[in-house]
């Protein structure tokens, strides 16, 4: 099976795309783009694999669902296309950075420049239907997704893992903590931001670790 995406990627994963649950899944999304709105569009699913080849991985920012609002996902966690309002927890986010590193809101939140320095924003599941969250879950893409993490964890060394929330904490599991940095927080949702993420010093933790190891710090 042919799948585009980034070619140092797209070895590393050769196992998975030959998979039984993987061509059921790319059956599935096929049939879910032809019956009706999906998101993000079908060219950039693999988008945090484009910019964030498997080589230049410094930090991996877990998120759950893309975004089910029209012209919001774009294959990026957290992320939104600029004109795009931020979402509430993108922009507890960016609050976050701006209390712990004292830089503003930037104009807009496309989280493109973190990808680009070695940021890999990957959401658990990669597709999903307007306006269902969670719609395209249990179909094969946290098989996939938690397969790109052991491979980062066993292909990569020094990575920083933020995993925000529950459902990104136990993930963990597939982390060797003696080779990485892991840092687990509260989601930045609103529900819960104000128990634990909002104070919790990640983006300068990432930063001291990786000036640590001798690897450029990421300009949030």
């Amino acid at each position: 099976m042919e799948i585009k995406i980034e070619d140092s990627w797209k070895i590393a994963l050769s196992k998975e795309f030959h998979q039984d649950y993987f061509s059921d899944l790319v059956s599935f999304v096929k049939d879910e783009y032809r019956m009706g709105q999906v998101f993000p569009p079908g060219k950039e699913i693999f988008n945090a694999f484009w910019h964030c080849p498997l080589e230049s991985v410094k930090v991996v920012i877990l998120g759950q669902d893309p975004y089910h609002g029209p012209g919001q996902a774009h294959g990026l966690s957290f992320s939104v296309k600029p004109g795009v309002p931020f979402p509430p927890s993108l922009l507890n986010i960016l609050k976050e950075i701006k209390q712990d590193l004292g830089r503003d809101l930037p104009p807009n939140g496309d989280l493109t420049r973190w990808a680009d320095q070695g940021v890999f924003l990957l959401n658990a599941t990669l597709t999903v239907r307007a306006h269902q969250a969670g719609s395209h879950q249990n179909r094969g893409w946290e098989t996939f997704t938690d397969g790109v993490i052991r491979v980062i964890n066993e292909q990569r060394q020094n990575v920083v893992f933020m995993l925000w929330g529950a459902y990104a904490q136990k993930k963990s599991l597939l982390i060797d903590s003696g080779k990485h940095l892991v840092l687990t927080a509260p989601h930045p949702s609103p529900l819960s931001a104000h128990r634990g993420f909002l104070g919790c010093g990640h983006f300068s933790k990432a930063n001291a670790y990786l000036e640590s190891k001798k690897i450029p710090v990421i300009q949030w």
